[in-house]
């Protein structure tokens, strides 16, 4: 089982690679924000599993077994971060949280968030009930479904 930072170094190695076919260690470590020393160090231990093919000095890939998992992560990084926005979270808060959320989140959990992503993404841009719970968070009160009030009579 791969740890946060595993699957963070992971993450961040397929989004560069997707982006210019390889990766480097100035690439990894401007993108995590993180010192060329450690992202060396990681990747040296990412070879040694098996999670990408590494030779000092030159561009660095995955391996299915590494694309996998940062398949897998992205997946739900990007379920994670469109649920928050369809709350009407802050895209940037939304990613951080995204990133924190997407390694401790429990798998049945994840399901259900994956399933109610889709359903709420397929349902249009603003179905009534979610303008419903955007007016409700900012003022708390609660709207009334007209068709309830039709149904009353």
């Amino acid at each position: 089982m791969p740890t946060e930072r595993t699957e963070d170094y992971l993450e961040a190695l397929d989004v560069i690679i997707s982006e210019k076919g390889y990766a480097q260690v100035k690439d990894v470590s401007k993108l995590l924000g993180v010192g060329p020393p450690s992202v060396t160090e990681m990747f040296q231990k990412l070879g040694e599993t098996g999670y990408i093919n590494y030779e000092k000095y030159s561009g660095v890939t995955l391996t299915s077994k590494g694309k996998k998992i940062a398949e897998k992560t992205r997946k739900k990084h990007d379920t994670l971060k469109n649920f928050l926005l369809i709350l009407g979270v802050n895209k940037k808060i939304a990613n951080e949280d995204a990133c924190r959320i997407e390694h401790v989140v429990n798998p049945e959990t994840m399901d259900r968030l994956t399933k109610f992503v889709d359903f709420a993404q397929h349902v249009g841009d603003e179905p009534r009930w979610l303008d419903h719970f955007k007016h409700f968070y900012e003022t708390g009160e609660y709207r009334e479904c007209p068709l309830k009030e039709q149904d009353d009579q």
